[in-house]
């Protein structure tokens, strides 16, 4: 099953990527946030020889960079007896929204862990508190706030700027209430995905949280309610159909009937069909070149 990995494009703005960073720390660092060991959870295991097999460095290149992650850098950090590496802020962009299938994997992923500070490591710069949560049950005592943690660290801090204070109060507030809006839709769709189509893996639930962020949960479940009346019950199918919306400028159920409306016209003139013999309707998903539908 392919993996995809958040590398936000600011990487190659951050001043201590600029300024600090040599290139050959910039692609080290790039390969422990993309390679195939990586977990959910940003803690994983692996050998300083697959690091230096999978970039071609020498093992003592990959010991001196390492060192400067760990030491100058401060982004990562090593256990060299059980070979688990961990990503400092790691939570902070692959946590963007929760959700039980997710909390799921991280859960099963955390009892695999050795090094229970790595788990602290982490877990402290995780802004999504029930994610964050999760990895506090894994430690004996309770996370700290990171100093570049969430992002209303002035107000922990007390600054005395009433109106930054409540700038930011109204802002994390907003920010909460579209995830957890975010949260339910997902959850309506992940419920209706499981009695209809079957189990939910991490890989198709991030699919899914995607594709309703992007569309939203009716265009969603009338995708997910299309599939099944054809007896596709498979997401790729679903998600090519929102592909075809997307190519349409479908953004709500009213063009959607307005484009099935369109194809039935269409269906009902011989001389336009003739015209365009090969436009089909929303009901007639066309797989793309190479895509292999069950």
């Amino acid at each position: 099953m392919a993996k995809y990995r958040v590398v936000y494009t600011q990487f190659w703005d951050d001043p201590k990527v600029v300024e600090e960073m040599t290139p050959e720390d910039k692609y080290l660092f790039l390969y422990l946030l993309t390679n195939k060991n990586t977990k959910q959870i940003g803690i994983y295991t692996i050998t300083k020889k697959q690091m230096a097999f999978d970039t071609g460095y020498s093992q003592e290149t990959i010991q001196s960079i390492l060192e400067r992650l760990i030491n100058k850098h401060k982004l990562v950090k090593y256990n060299l007896d059980t070979r688990e590496i961990a990503i400092k802020n790691w939570g902070k962009f692959n946590f963007i929204r929760g959700g039980k299938p997710v909390e799921d994997c991280v859960n099963a992923e955390l009892e695999k862990v050795k090094d229970l500070e790595l788990i602290r490591y982490v877990g402290e710069h995780i802004r999504n508190e029930k994610v964050r949560k999760l990895y506090e049950s894994y430690t004996d005592s309770p996370f700290e706030w990171s100093k570049d943690g969430p992002d209303d660290q002035s107000i922990r801090d007390g600054l005395d700027d009433t109106s930054t204070l409540r700038g930011q109060k109204e802002k994390q507030k907003e920010k909460e209430k579209e995830e957890q809006l975010l949260n339910r839709q997902c959850g309506q769709v992940f419920d209706f995905y499981q009695h209809n189509f079957g189990v939910l893996s991490p890989f198709i639930a991030e699919e899914i949280g995607d594709s309703v962020e992007e569309f939203g949960e009716p265009l969603v479940m009338e995708a997910m309610k299309i599939s099944l009346s054809v007896g596709k019950r498979n997401w790729r199918y679903t998600y090519g159909i929102l592909k075809r919306w997307r190519d349409e400028q479908v953004k709500t159920m009213e063009d959607v009937w307005a484009l099935e409306k369109e194809f039935e016209q269409r269906k009902k003139a011989p001389a336009m069909t003739e015209m365009r013999p090969n436009v089909p309707g929303i009901y007639q998903h066309n797989p793309s070149e190479g895509e292999d539908l069950p």
